[in-house]
Order: C-alpha cells, then structure tokens, then sequence
C-alpha cells in the first residue's frame, strides 16, 4: 500500500488507533496506513561490532524502508552491528520499541505526539488537548514528554517532512499564477478535491482550506488520497486539487505540482529518529543519527522514494547510494 494513504492526519490515526485496539487489529508505523500485521525476519544490514547490535524498524512501505535502511547504514558505519526488521502493525510496532525488541525506528513527529496522546491520555485527547501543531519545536518537545515515561527517546527531528500537500495541475497552476495555497484562496476558483470522503470534515482538508485560506471547496471527489485516479482526475481538468504528501514522488508523472502551505495548515510531521532510551538511548547512536537527519531533505525523499517505486531499485542500495554522495558513509 502507497505510503500516501498516511495522510487522513493525527486525528483520524487517533481515532484507528481506538478502534483497532477494540478489535485487536491495528494502524502501522504511519498513522492509518494498515498493511498488516506482525513482522518479519530481520534482514542484516550491517557487519558484527564490539559496539553491540541495533535493530531498526521499518513499517513496510518505501519511505519507512528506505528510512530504516539509511539508519541502519549509518550506525554500521559507526561500528555497530545493524538490521532492519519490518513491523507493519503499528500496536505491535510501538511496545516492541518499549520492550527494547526494535532499538531505533524513523518515524514523524506529529503523527507519533498524537498516537502516544491517544495512548496515554485516552482516544479523545488528540482532538480535545491536541499536542501536535505546525510548530516542529513544540511538536517535538510534545512528543518527548509523552515517550519519556515510556522509555522511548526522541532524537532531533529535521528538516524532511512528509505531511498533507495539496497538488494542482501544472497548467492550472500557470493560468491562474499559483504557487500558494494563498494565491488559490485569492484567486476566487471554486475548487473540487480528489481525495477521501473524510476530507469534507477533517480540520487539514476541505474545513481547514476554507477557514485558513479562503480557499472555495465546491465538493470532495472520493478517489482517495493521492491515488493514480485522484491525480489523473486533476490532470484531466475533472478536479482542480489533489490531496497528496509532501514526498508524492508520482507528482511529475501527471502533470501536477504542489501549492505551497504558506500559513501551515498542516502539522509538522518532520522525520526524526525515535530510541528505546535504555538500550540505543547513548549519545553515540544519537550522533551517528544526527548526521543524517540534519541532511536529509523532503526533496531527497521524493527522490529515494522515486528510485525504489520508479526504478525499482532496492531500497539497501538506494539508501548505500545516497550515503555515499552525500559522504555520510565511508
């Protein structure tokens, strides 16, 4: 399943989380992204090191395993012994990065602060006491009260985020001079969105682009978020906007580009690294970890995310790739 299916935002994702605790089921690594249950066999990713062993988590779609990969390749790098282990289910993911089972996962800040919200302060609480917002600092620093007493550890987060976008068309765009959402809301068009049934009430979609931009939703055109029909429907001029992420790598095949979120709509969902405190929580692993996050831009991800689904490179190699030009790795 395309990692774009993350995007129904914190609130909904608190909302799976309720329910699929009820019914043992369960939401991924990603918000509602649900690809299954349980994990793999950890795949090595490294050689033996006196340093000790760390075992990464990966949620099973590209983002997460191209992320887990270039975790994995650093910390070698550093002299640690590395694998990478795939655990779809988020409700199995999460206690097993507690438990010390997974040592380090690449995860995002405002989906995560608001999965342990619900968590820990009951399903409602995202809604109600919301601790995400567009503010990555405060997100951040929301994020790290509510994993400290679960022994997790966020490390810093960076300057990759891949979060709710909205895409037009390129011609679109052109006619009607847009390169904001701002401009959209300015420019009076009624707009019809490509995107699931849920935009028409969730606060970042249709709700959200009205009351912060002005933005004319004429309706909502169930296709789903950032599928191949939404973005063909805009591409053909039947919808005007595409609700898609960030690091859509699919973007230029149909014609379309992102309108900026210039008065940030959406919450900061910026990648960051999060440790089981005891076990990966040294200032070592921290660092091996920090120099790839201050790296690492949403741009890169469009683009490794593109090499994996694209040119079905293998996300080991794309990540051993992107290392190398960047010199983050020997």
């Amino acid at each position: 399943m395309s990692k774009s299916t993350r995007v129904l935002g914190a609130v909904l994702g608190a909302a799976a989380l309720t329910a699929s605790l009820a019914a043992c089921g369960g939401d991924s690594l990603e918000k509602s992204k649900d690809t299954g249950s349980g994990a793999s066999a950890p795949s090595d990713s490294g050689s033996g090191s006196a340093k000790g062993k760390i075992v990464i988590g990966a949620a099973g779609f590209t983002e997460s395993n191209v992320l887990a990969e270039l975790y994995a390749q650093v910390l070698a790098d550093a002299g640690y012994s590395t694998s990478v282990t795939t655990v779809n289910n988020r409700e199995l993911y999460e206690p097993s990065l507690e438990k010390g089972e997974i040592d380090v996962v690449p995860e995002y800040a405002a989906t995560l602060a608001e999965f342990l919200n619900a968590k820990v302060n009951g399903p409602k609480a995202p809604e109600e006491k919301p601790v995400a917002s567009s503010d990555v600092a405060a997100t951040v620093a929301g994020l790290e009260k509510l994993a400290g007493p679960l022994g997790l550890k966020a490390l810093p987060a960076g300057p990759a985020v891949d979060q709710n976008a909205f895409a037009v068309s390129k011609e679109f765009a052109q006619k009607n001079n847009l390169k904001t959402l701002s401009d959209l809301g300015k420019s009076g068009l009624k707009v019809k969105i490509a995107a699931g049934d849920e935009c028409a009430v969730r606060p970042f979609c249709a709700p959200g682009l009205k009351k912060t931009y002005g933005i004319d939703v004429s309706g909502i055109d169930p296709k789903g978020v950032g599928t191949p029909q939404a973005k063909q429907a805009v591409k053909d001029g039947v919808d005007q906007l595409a609700l898609t992420t960030t690091t859509d790598a699919t973007l230029d095949t149909f014609g379309l580009v992102l309108l900026e979120d210039d008065k940030k709509l959406q919450n900061a969902d910026n990648v960051l690294p999060v440790v089981n405190a005891r076990d990966a929580g040294s200032p070592e692993i921290a660092a091996a970890l920090d120099k790839l996050t201050k790296v690492l831009t949403t741009a890169d991800l469009v683009e490794l995310n593109k090499k994996v689904d694209a040119q079905r490179e293998k996300p080991a190699d794309a990540a051993k790739a992107y290392l190398k030009a960047k010199g983050l790795t020997k």
